[in-house]
């Protein structure tokens, strides 16, 4: 480990941004958080990923249909992280 490190070009935020998402500091009524938290441990989905949802069904705006080469390119980027390629034979139990 060095004594000294230069983080002069160093970068405030996440290391690995979130691609179509931003975020934001929201102050929200209590009885709405509580009601998602709810919700979440009902449905087994994230409070802020309901939030999300249910703001994109009042806003109209739909989801973005999953294709075969959307989830194709998906499975690389993930199989990439974790050192594999296509190439890469794992096994399935």
């Amino acid at each position: 480990m060095k004594k000294e490190y230069d983080f002069s070009k160093g970068k405030r935020g996440a290391v690995l941004p979130a691609e179509g998402k931003t975020r934001i500091t929201i102050y929200l009524d209590d009885v709405v958080i509580d009601r998602f938290k709810s919700l979440s441990e009902k449905t087994g989905k994230g409070y802020q990923t309901l939030v999300n949802e249910a703001l994109r069904t009042h806003l109209g705006v739909e989801e973005a249909i999953l294709t075969a080469s959307t989830l194709r390119r998906i499975l690389r980027e993930e199989l990439h992280g974790r050192g594999l390629d296509s190439t890469s034979k794992c096994n399935v139990s």
